[in-house]
């Protein structure tokens, strides 16, 4: 078995627990905190609608976040994941990760500390449906101060996104950042001049592909 830590569990057949909406055509999630669900162990976090549109309903929604994927080989060709180093200095620096016609890219600005190394997880569904992306700290929390920052997916568009300023581990629980932070586009995820704290240690993407239109 090879460990995927932070990406989404997109496993047809599971279902909410204490959750109103479901994920598009037909994919549920379950939440359960570090226990193995079908070859893969998932974690409880909110969900965030385009626009915050679910939340502002009051909609119970679960980020299921893949923490190990099964070794084979059908499960490697669904995702991927990779390392990347956060640089302080101001400047602004980007990294992507591709999987076939998809392409995740996180751009950012930050102040502060030293480098930081951070991974980003990409993932496909089998049906082709829904693409995810993740961008963490697997330490849990970043003491960088992040003066921008933008997520942004290709070929697919974005039916839930989320931020955290604290991941949930080693007995941390997340925290969400505010709706008013940051702002979910058709493909983009971004933060919000005046309105974000300038905190993040994780992004959550699920998008619905060009596939499901056809």
């Amino acid at each position: 078995m090879s460990c995927l830590p932070t990406f989404f569990c997109l496993s047809g057949g599971s279902r909410f627990e204490n959750a109103s909406k479901r994920l598009p055509d037909g994919w549920m999630a379950r939440g359960y905190s570090r226990q193995q669900q079908g070859g893969c162990a998932v974690r409880r976090g909110p969900l965030t609608g385009a626009g915050g549109a679910m939340a502002r309903a009051g909609r119970a929604l679960l980020a299921v976040i893949l923490v190990c994927a099964a070794g084979s080989s059908g499960a490697a060709e669904l995702s991927r994941t990779g390392e990347f180093d956060v640089r302080p200095g101001g400047l602004v620096h980007s990294h992507s990760e591709t999987l076939g016609e998809h392409v995740c890219t996180f751009t950012y600005a930050s102040q502060g500390g030293t480098n930081e190394r951070w991974h980003m997880s990409v993932g496909i569904s089998e049906d082709n449906k829904l693409f995810s992306c993740s961008v963490w700290r697997p330490q849990g929390k970043s003491y960088l101060f992040f003066t921008q920052f933008k997520a942004e997916v290709t070929n697919a568009k974005i039916e839930f996104a989320n931020g955290f300023s604290q991941a949930a581990v080693e007995g941390r629980n997340d925290v969400p950042l505010k709706e008013s932070e940051y702002i979910v586009g058709e493909n983009t995820v971004t933060h919000k001049d005046g309105s974000f704290r300038s905190e993040l240690s994780k992004l959550l993407i699920v998008a619905r592909t060009r596939h499901d239109e056809l």
